[in-house]
């Protein structure tokens, strides 16, 4: 699953979450959105080791940081979703 994708889920889990439908959101869910997001950092920071220029640098850095980001919105979902049950 691309980043887009896994962004998006995160999206509606979040939108869930402010509407106040958390019942909705599974646990299991977020934590195999997790684990993605987890294996396309390592993927990324693999990619950004070997990249030869600059300029895929900085698209590379760019995409891990988006993706650090998620993560860190993911594993608050969770959080907050845990102590809702």
């Amino acid at each position: 699953m691309g980043l887009k994708k896994l962004t998006e889920k995160l999206a509606a889990y979040f939108e869930r979450l402010e509407t106040g439908q958390t019942h909705e959101i599974k646990p299991d869910h977020v934590r195999k959105v997790l684990e993605k997001l987890h294996a396309k950092e390592a993927e990324l920071r693999d990619r950004l080791a070997r990249a030869e220029t600059d300029e895929k640098r900085a698209h590379l850095q760019q995409k891990l940081q988006v993706t650090q980001e998620h993560i860190s919105r993911a594993e608050y979902l969770l959080t907050a979703i845990e102590r809702a049950d």
